[in-house]
């Protein structure tokens, strides 16, 4: 089901830009693998920890599914969730026949007016959309949980006091004939207090109907969401649109909305982890997993299909809320999602999977990248990728049948927004993986292993920290990045730098500075562009059918 923050809208943009290639076909190398083009499904959870997946390692949350795939399939054990920068020069486009995004879309709607969905998944070479256009968030769900409504109501709160404080110093003044002039002024501090405390008290409900509802293409079904129901809508149209698509070949891209907060979990999953919420949610997502899978096989379509699983980032780790976790576990590896370069939030799981083709149980430990899904995907279905800008993914074919030994990826850059955090060199003749880090943010509070109370971690001032030298680490020997290298420690510690800051300067003359998006001044929230099924505000329908 389809479904940024700073990686994962690479990742989004990516398949947004995938649907106008392989309508154009061109004989390609890979039909000779199966005979004909295959289905190709994927599917990516949200904020999932590499460790809270069986196959990686965990044996306290339940994943059955996704271990069954990946004994049917091919691991990536180094697949690295964003390892570069997204600008103009870098855009391509896939297309596939059929092609469906289900679940979050959180790459805008609206550019003018309310319905004339310029950033609509329609309008990016998608044939049909059922899911949620904006994010998944806390707020959706009313609890303690939140990412904006904590935030607008502190400032509409400071808003009501600040006008409070005039309407009443102006009354004193007018009273006490310190202050000439009319009450038109005491009026309208006054109306301000008392419109900014009035909407901070109904935040939470205005937020719900704003962002938190369903849409099939251009028509919202349900406004709001009614939580409980949503897993399984999202099921009923998976398995709608496979049936109704089964003579393929078809591209499907299920964004699961779990197992981002507010962890929206079903009733018969509540209490069955040891983890909490957190863990109950991950088992359920693992279920729906597993149902998709049965779909497939229903159909007879399992062995013509490819199936990708991946996570858009790591666990969220700041998603901590009282003594109650909500973010995801990553292994042995340190930071998580949104910490620019470090290991723990760009390492996610990476499953492939297509009986028949890929060997079963194959484990590859080189590094990989979720930018290889977009060349992977368009010689599957017959494109070619754009020869008119650098793409900086790679076929990972030859990696996957096992007729290349090593990854074509030698380097890859890790951005934290448009900042580069930390690049990887992957120096095959030794074995080895080497990471630098330019930039890191600095852990709140001391000793901590996150930005605890912020949120998220910073990307750039005077909350991270620079490195000169940078800090160096040899993943090969020390994948928890533990142990940072100096020359006395290494003796190539001079070489791996300079080679590595080559690399970074060979990189950076291909880019194209463009503006970020995300900090654009008029990147402000505009009533005026929200859908809404009845009259505004009154934003209220439910056009769903019971799933």
């Amino acid at each position: 089901m389809l479904h940024l923050e700073h990686s994962c809208l690479f990742f989004r943009s990516w398949l947004a830009l995938t649907v106008s290639v392989l309508l154009d076909l061109k004989p390609s190398a890979c039909r000779s693998l199966s005979g004909s083009r295959p289905n190709i499904l994927l599917l990516m959870a949200d904020d999932l920890g590499i460790g809270d997946v069986g196959c990686y390692g965990n044996d306290t949350i339940r994943t059955p599914n996704v271990d069954r795939l990946a004994a049917d399939g091919v691991m990536l054990t180094q697949h690295i969730a964003a390892a570069s920068v997204c600008t103009p020069s870098r855009a391509a486009f896939l297309t596939g026949r059929y092609p469906l995004r289900s679940g979050k879309w959180h790459l805008g709607l609206n550019c003018e007016s309310s319905d004339d969905y310029c950033h609509h998944p329609l309008s990016h070479g998608f044939d049909h959309f059922y899911g949620m256009p904006f994010s998944m968030m806390g707020d959706c769900e009313p609890g303690e949980m939140s990412e904006k409504r904590a935030g607008l109501e502190h400032k509409l709160n400071v808003c009501s006091h600040v006008m409070a404080l005039a309407a009443f110093t102006l009354t004193a003044g007018k009273l006490t004939r310190l202050v000439a002039g009319s009450w038109t002024l005491v009026i309208c501090s006054a109306t301000v207090a008392l419109l900014c405390l009035t909407t901070s008290y109904f935040m939470g409900a205005l937020i719900v109907h704003a962002d938190c509802f369903l849409m099939r293409n251009h028509a919202i079904t349900e406004q709001p969401m009614s939580l409980q129901r949503t897993t399984a809508l999202m099921l009923k149209e998976v398995s709608s649109f496979v049936k109704r698509n089964k003579q393929g070949p078809f591209l499907l891209f299920v964004s699961f909305l779990h197992v981002h907060t507010p962890l929206i979990t079903t009733e018969n999953f509540r209490g069955r982890s040891p983890h909490g919420l957190y863990g109950d949610n991950t088992e359920e997502m693992d279920w729906m997993v597993g149902q998709i899978l049965d779909t497939l096989d229903t159909e007879g379509l399992t062995n013509s299909t490819l199936v990708y699983f991946t996570s858009d980032h790591g666990g969220s780790l700041e998603a901590q809320f009282g003594n109650n976790q909500y973010g995801g576990w990553n292994g042995i590896y340190k930071g998580g999602k949104g910490m620019g370069g470090w290991e723990g939030g760009i390492r996610v799981p990476g499953i492939l999977r297509w009986p028949g083709v890929l060997p079963a149980g194959r484990l590859i430990h080189e590094p990989t990248s979720l930018m290889d899904v977009f060349p992977t995907v368009v010689q599957l279905g017959g494109g070619q990728v754009p020869h008119d800008r650098v793409i900086d993914g790679r076929d990972l074919l030859p990696l996957l049948l096992g007729t290349a030994q090593h990854s074509e990826h030698e380097f890859l850059m890790h951005y934290c927004e448009s900042f580069l955090h930390a690049a990887r060199w992957h120096q095959r003749n030794r074995g080895a993986v080497w990471k630098v880090h330019y930039v890191t943010p600095m852990f709140h509070p001391d000793g901590a292993s996150a930005c605890y109370g912020r949120g998220v971690c910073p990307c750039f001032g005077d909350k991270v920290a620079h490195h000169d030298p940078p800090l160096l680490f040899d993943l090969s020997r020390d994948p928890s990045e533990a142990h940072a290298l100096t020359p006395d420690t290494e003796s190539s510690f001079h070489q791996v730098m300079e080679r590595i800051t080559k690399a970074v300067e060979d990189h950076r003359r291909t880019l194209s500075p463009v503006p970020l998006q995300l900090d654009m001044p008029d990147n402000i929230w505009k009533p005026w562009l929200q859908p809404c099924c009845g009259r505004f505000p009154l934003c209220w329908c439910d056009r769903e059918a019971d799933p």
